[in-house]
């Protein structure tokens, strides 16, 4: 029997490459949306069962945990790189970014109350159809967002980045996720 939520296989990426670790991350969030639209569905119409649960905990272990350190890289690396760079089109598109992170904290905030009562074993199937415009704006959000980070800003702040900012900026990420440094 096949799963309805089948496990994350994580790419083989390393922080000793920051930006393609932030684009694995990115990777990792459309897997957790996709995670959760599937399992909105499946408690609409099946209720909850022992499946259901596990990919609540897994949807809840992306976005308690994953997602805000991925935020605070954005935040302390790329942004500010980009912010104070002259130019006013990268500096607008962090500024959204930077609210995105404010207004996806908040949606999650929401979202995360049910998930962790479904999370449980006495979850109860009610209230899949009431998540459904939540998750829809999460979702979108997080669609728009990801599209501007690789299509614009990652790239621009790649380009700014010399290998000694590179090589903070991964040992900082290293650190904030208790990975031991390599030297």
């Amino acid at each position: 029997m096949t799963s309805t939520f089948p496990g994350f296989d994580s790419p083989a990426v390393g922080f000793e490459q920051p930006f393609e670790m932030l684009l694995a991350c990115h990777e990792r969030v459309r897997r957790s949306l996709a995670l959760l639209g599937r399992l909105v569905r499946h408690v609409g119409d099946h209720g909850h069962d022992e499946q259901s649960r596990s990919a609540a905990s897994d949807v809840l272990r992306y976005f308690d945990l994953a997602a805000p350190l991925h935020h605070d890289d954005e935040e302390q690396h790329v942004f500010p790189i980009l912010a104070g760079s002259g130019d006013a089109d990268l500096a607008a598109a962090v500024a959204g970014l930077h609210s995105d992170h404010l207004r996806m904290s908040a949606l999650w905030a929401g979202l995360r109350v049910t998930l962790e009562a479904w999370s449980g074993a006495g979850a109860a199937g009610a209230g899949a159809g009431a998540l459904l415009d939540q998750i829809a704006d999460f979702d979108h959000l997080y669609a728009a967002h990801l599209a501007t980070e690789e299509g614009v800003v990652f790239p621009a702040a790649r380009a700014r980045m010399d290998d000694q900012r590179l090589a903070v900026m991964s040992a900082d990420m290293q650190r904030r996720r208790a990975v031991p440094v390599r030297p």
